[in-house]
């Protein structure tokens, strides 16, 4: 038996814009994690391998019936269970609030305790939750409202049943107290970053050039950033915004960039390499992260602290937990042998 084994679950495994994730995963030194889920995403988009995750769509001909009898019914899939539990995992550790409320009955089967990380919009969106029960008929049609509704009615339960809760930052577990988490049971765990990937490249020039690593969506506040280099061009005009990540609004943001700015390149999705480079390249990062209208918040950008490790100057808004990593005459850095998952060399750093 292995008790080095974690199981990580992540429903949908894996999207690309959640690379803290296996980069977290990647860095244990005493156990070996394991994804799984119940569905994967395309396997050219996906970030973990099918060698290292376990996928009910995998093993089952016809999966979504059992997808909807183990999240709603809590039966998990007699071949996805006996796969999981080949492992002999120590843990389950689930990444967002609703992953967590997922993975309760599979935690409970196996005998072992349940982590879950809250990052950001399971702590903190607001709550709109559907009149009436909806009506399995009306599943495919309103999926989203349905598990947000699910989530909803089995937050307590998660609250009290789940062995510990990690928060990313003090911003996310003020929210978590706020919904009903006893304080008592979370953890204040900032995602740290491997030094020796983040590393600036001295050889490298700096170019005129701001930029936005993250998704197209409205609380990364990238229309703000465009309205904000439309007059910065006024007064440099060879200043150029680099806007990395793919979103809904991409299109939209790409066309206000187009009406109003000179020189800007929206690069779409990228690997870290191509991030990383750019981070080479930059003169600065903005982050400009807002609250919108539903009321989703960051928890804390890990794009802050990677810029930061490769001596990348960051601008972000007062929001959520970015106050945190950044502020007034301070900086965040990190030890020399701080990786993810383990936080304990981090410290704070008053700029001179």
């Amino acid at each position: 038996m292995n008790s080095k084994n974690v199981v990580i679950y992540r429903d949908l495994l894996l999207p690309y814009s959640e690379t803290f994730i296996p980069a977290q995963v990647e860095s244990f030194s005493s156990y070996q994690g394991f994804y799984v889920g119940t569905s994967r995403v395309s396997e050219e988009n996906s970030l973990v391998s099918k060698g290292k995750s376990i996928a009910l769509s995998d093993l089952v001909a016809y999966p979504t019936p059992w997808k909807m009898a183990y999240k709603i019914a809590e039966l998990p899939h007699p071949k996805w269970f006996c796969a999981i539990k080949k492992l002999s995992p120590c843990l389950v550790h689930a990444h967002f609030g609703l992953d967590g409320v997922l993975s309760l009955p599979l935690a409970k089967k196996l005998g072992v305790p349940l982590v879950v990380t809250f990052h950001g919009n399971d702590a903190t969106g607001m709550e709109y939750k559907s009149t009436g029960r909806t009506k399995l008929t009306d599943l495919f049609q309103k999926r989203g409202q349905f598990f947000r509704d699910l989530y909803i009615q089995k937050r307590d339960r998660l609250f009290q049943e789940a062995d510990c809760v990690i928060a990313v930052s003090e911003f996310i577990r003020s929210k978590l107290i706020d919904k009903g988490c006893p304080p008592e049971k979370i953890l204040v765990h900032y995602i740290g970053v491997d030094t020796d990937k983040f590393t600036a490249a001295p050889s490298v020039q700096r170019k005129p050039i701001i930029l936005f690593v993250g998704r197209l969506v409205a609380k990364k506040g990238c229309k703000h950033l465009i309205r904000a280099m439309a007059q910065v061009q006024k007064v440099i005009p060879e200043a150029e915004l680099v806007v990395i990540g793919g979103g809904p609004l991409h299109s939209s943001l790409r066309q206000m960039a187009n009406d109003t700015l000179s020189p800007h390149r929206f690069l779409g999705i990228q690997p870290p390499e191509v991030v990383k480079e750019m981070m080479n390249q930059a003169t600065l990062l903005c982050v400009p992260s807002v609250t919108p209208s539903n009321g989703d918040s960051e928890g804390l950008p890990m794009v802050i602290y990677e810029a930061q490790a490769m001596g990348l100057p960051v601008i972000g808004s007062i929001h959520a937990g970015i106050p945190e990593a950044i502020g007034p005459g301070r900086n965040r850095i990190f030890g020399p042998r701080e990786r993810l998952g383990d936080t304990s060399q981090t410290h704070h750093h008053t700029a001179r």
